[in-house]
């Protein structure tokens, strides 16, 4: 199978290394940024042919898989010359159409994790959520899905962007919320590894009961005397925001809950 990875960065890292290991190695990478395009050669034992124009594309590949960034990815379809074989994003939140309309065969590969470059991953591990324009494209995707991972489902584009959505507040707001607690830790002088154990047991638990009964904390108990010498002791500012909005949003949702 020949493949061609449009992209060099985070997302474009982990499927070429995941790729590789399955034994489906990529035969080109396209890069905007020739540095990234080398760094990830680099970790490559098979090397890829590395262009930074698409008019060098392979034309004859079985798939083009876009892992550029989201708003990126409509105007390199675009650019790219008409090829053979299946086009396919890796994005959340848009349409597989951005493809449709340049490509008849496309569809999307959408890993629901979060990846940095710097980061190992067990791909195997990670959930792959198919859709396709055609039912070649869907059963193609699904196929390298199976080889890559042991969880691949379909999902249509408003059930991916569905999942998106959530996984925007299960992880990226959670990790800001890590940010703010490293601040007010270093406020303090105080090492942010001292959380560690606390969200270890936070991420473990939730996995095993449902998040509303995992819930704990001033906001949980409405110990509004806590919550009130809490937002004395932040400034006035995000922080502040977040921590009030945040205890309202969980005994909003612990009433409802008793309701």
């Amino acid at each position: 199978m020949q493949i061609v990875l449009l992209g060099s960065g985070n997302v474009a890292t982990h499927f070429a290394l995941g790729l590789e290991r399955v034994g489906l190695p990529v035969s080109q990478v396209y890069s905007r940024t020739p540095q990234n395009g080398l760094s990830l050669l680099e970790r490559l034992s098979n090397k890829p042919d590395l262009i930074f124009t698409t008019d060098r594309l392979i034309r004859t590949a079985d798939l083009y898989l876009f892992t550029v960034s989201d708003n990126a990815i409509a105007s390199l379809a675009e650019s790219l010359p008409a090829t053979r074989g299946i086009w396919a994003h890796t994005a959340g939140s848009i349409s597989m159409e951005v493809l449709h309309k340049h490509h008849a065969d496309s569809g999307v590969l959408y890993p629901l994790q979060t990846f940095s470059k710097d980061r190992g991953l067990d791909f195997s591990t990670i959930p792959l959520y198919v859709e396709g324009c055609t039912q070649a494209a869907c059963d193609f995707l699904t196929s390298v899905g199976k080889i890559l991972s042991s969880q691949v489902s379909f999902a249509s584009e408003k059930q991916r962007r569905q999942l998106h959505l959530a996984a925007v507040f299960a992880c990226n707001f959670v990790n800001h919320l890590y940010c703010l607690s490293e601040e007010i830790l270093s406020g303090a002088s105080l090492s942010p590894e001292a959380l560690a154990p606390l969200i270890s047991e936070t991420a473990a638990k939730v996995q095993r009961m449902p998040a509303r009964e995992a819930q704990t904390g001033p906001a949980a108990r409405y110990d509004t005397e806590t919550i009130k010498r809490h937002l004395e002791m932040l400034p006035e500012g995000y922080s502040k925001q977040v921590y009030h909005l945040m205890s309202e949003s969980i005994m909003s949702l612990n009433r409802k809950r008793s309701e």
